[in-house]
């Protein structure tokens, strides 16, 4: 069974770059599925903090926008590439995504399909609404009512999906707060600083969720930078996903005076994807992007922002952004061989 050491920050705060403090904590949806993904193939998780304090969900990431049901954010991908010819070409922000209502599409036209409009009548229908919001960064609902392309629905009505996404997201939300409250190992982590070099060799892999908090207590800490000497010296699989990979940037130089994973393919949380998060918009002191790319990472960002995107590079593993959570869980178990 192999063995994860699943390495959470414990930082509550992070220095804002106006020297103001700013609640910070791990992310939410990167950490419960995972470790469940984990847990269920098998493994043997052991949550690690740096200094064994209990870990913080960042409030951030317990927004309801984060916590859409998987199946309206599905239809909304179906939606956006819509919008162009080439899908690559179709910039979706995280605005687009939170503050518009266009994830509330599939709710919408399941109401169109109530009153007997087909399925691809009534995909195109929302499809055309949603470009113009897109487009003009107006509310769907407004663009739906005032430009007539309502489908036969009410402002009530259409009000009534985005009210019932809402719903169920905030729902979602809760629900992973709870799992992941009842997980022992998040109540009562390991002290990573207390566990010896021949302890840490026991470890198969390590994996790093993301939020905020590894900028504050991963990225330039001693303990970390032990642990992954220890398991690069076995090229045990080292992941991490979304800030993550902050963890990284602990790691010693080479004895040819290079950074640990100089040359290596990786990516991150990018700094365009940063700049549109609330924390991003208040001014953060350093972008875990950049970081990495002044340290020598070869960096590989995907075709666009908040898509998955995975980079594996010999025993490096890392995720681009939440929506990369499932995908990097996969490839850390297919490198241990228990998927």
């Amino acid at each position: 069974m192999p063995r994860i050491a699943y390495l959470v920050s414990s930082a509550r705060e992070i220095e804002l770059a106006d020297g103001t403090l700013h609640p910070t904590g791990y992310f939410a949806e990167e950490a419960l599925k995972p470790y469940e993904r984990f847990v269920a193939a098998g493994a043997d998780v052991v949550v690690v903090t740096p200094d064994g304090r209990e870990p913080f969900a960042d409030p951030y990431g317990l927004e309801n926008f984060f916590h859409y049901p998987e199946e309206d954010q599905d239809y909304f991908a179906s939606v956006t590439r819509t919008f162009h010819q080439d899908p690559d070409d179709v910039r979706v922000t995280l605005h687009h995504m939170t503050e518009q209502g266009l994830v509330a599409a599939r709710r919408i036209a399941a109401r169109l399909k109530e009153r007997g409009m087909s399925a691809s009548d009534a995909h195109a229908l929302v499809s055309k609404a949603a470009k113009i919001a897109w487009r003009e960064d107006r509310q769907l609902i407004d663009v739906m009512v005032e430009e007539g392309i309502d489908g036969g629905l009410s402002r009530a009505e259409i009000q009534a999906a985005v009210d019932e996404l809402d719903e169920a997201s905030r729902a979602l939300a809760a629900e992973r707060r709870r799992r992941l409250e009842a997980i022992p190992g998040f109540r009562n982590p390991v002290s990573l600083a207390d566990l010896t070099d021949e302890q840490l060799a026991e470890f198969d892999a390590v994996f790093a969720p993301g939020g905020h908090g590894p900028m504050v207590d991963l990225a330039d800490n001693p303990h970390v930078a032990r642990l992954l000497t220890i398991l690069h010296e076995k090229t045990a699989p080292i992941a991490s996903l979304c800030h993550g990979p902050a963890l990284l940037l602990s790691a010693p130089e080479r004895e040819d005076g290079q950074w640990l994973f100089d040359g290596y393919r990786m990516t991150c949380f990018t700094d365009e994807e940063e700049d549109q998060t609330a924390p991003g918009k208040l001014g953060l002191p350093w972008y875990v992007d950049t970081a990495l790319k002044n340290a020598g990472a070869v960096f590989d960002d995907g075709p666009a922002a908040w898509v998955s995107h995975v980079v594996v590079d010999r025993n490096l593993i890392t995720g681009q952004n939440p929506a990369s959570t499932e995908a990097t869980a996969d490839a850390v178990l297919k490198a241990l061989q228990i998927r």
